[in-house]
């Protein structure tokens, strides 16, 4: 309920006949139309208003600025584009959830994935969201990647500097073919074939670099999705959980599966013993 009187859709009884109907529409949606009201900070930089909240009341020294820790990655090749996650949410030292989704499902040709504050990138993802559907809407057609991925930057630029944490991938298919673009708080944004993001990126690079190729078939880049973000959570302890994969084709996204890190590292040892007992 608290949500409903923030947008102000607690106040049921406001839909009277003799009120003109445009007027209440536009006050019950009044929090769509000004997605930005509850994101702007009450001051221009936050960070610098911290310090006055960093100590309790005997004088110690209070930890506010949590290590953000996840592993995103995502890779174009023939087949289309695989995005896999790992699903750890982690506040410094203090696992907050092992099944965060890092996946947005935007619309049936769009997804983004979710690296740094969890509260921050979840809010531009909807609002995104919404301005794609309003795109697809007033056009009837929908939004192409690089324009949804422009839309993101600009609106995360406008807070530049002010505590937003993110660093997403989106990825989708248009007219012009399988897209990938990195996003993030600074106002970047770049195109490439292949990105990771977060803590536990440099160890799911490794594996990516070795095994990455344009001519993969479909199981072999599901494989290697997995694979990297298995040895990214066995070395970097800010990531783990589950590793979700999903497959952008031209009929749309695709959920592949959901493989715990435990039951992934008792089948890749095993493999590797099979292959020693070879020799």
């Amino acid at each position: 309920m608290a949500l409903a009187e923030i947008c102000g859709m607690s106040d049921f009884d406001t839909f009277r006949r003799e009120a003109p109907f445009d007027n209440e529409i536009a006050k019950m949606s009044n929090n769509f139309t000004h997605n930005t009201l509850l994101s702007v900070p009450p001051y221009s930089n936050p960070a610098e208003n911290l310090a006055y909240f960093s100590k309790d009341e005997s004088g110690r020294d209070i930890k506010i600025k949590f290590d953000h820790g996840t592993t995103t990655l995502g890779f174009m090749y023939k087949g289309g584009v695989v995005l896999a996650v790992d699903s750890r949410a982690t506040g410094g030292q203090f696992i907050g959830s092992q099944t965060m989704k890092k996946i947005v499902e935007i619309n049936d040709f769009l997804l983004g994935t979710l690296a740094g504050g969890a509260a921050d990138c979840v809010y531009w993802d909807r609002v995104l969201a919404k301005q794609c559907r309003m795109y697809e809407l007033r056009n009837r057609e929908r939004i192409s990647v690089a324009a949804a991925s422009k839309l993101m930057a600009n609106m995360v630029y406008n807070y530049k500097g002010m505590g937003l944490s993110m660093g997403m991938m989106l990825a989708g298919w248009d007219k012009r073919g399988p897209q990938l673009y990195y996003v993030d708080s600074e106002g970047t944004r770049t195109p490439g074939k292949v990105f990771s993001v977060g803590s536990g990126s440099i160890y799911a690079f490794g594996v990516l670099d070795s095994g990455y190729k344009w001519d993969l078939t479909d199981e072999e880049a599901y494989d290697l999705g997995r694979r990297s973000i298995y040895h990214a959570t066995h070395r970097d302890a800010y990531s783990g959980g589950i590793v979700r994969v999903y497959h952008m084709k031209p009929t749309g996204w695709v959920h592949i599966d959901n493989n715990d890190c435990m039951d992934l590292h008792y089948k890749y040892q095993d493999e590797k013993l099979q292959e020693i007992n070879k020799v």
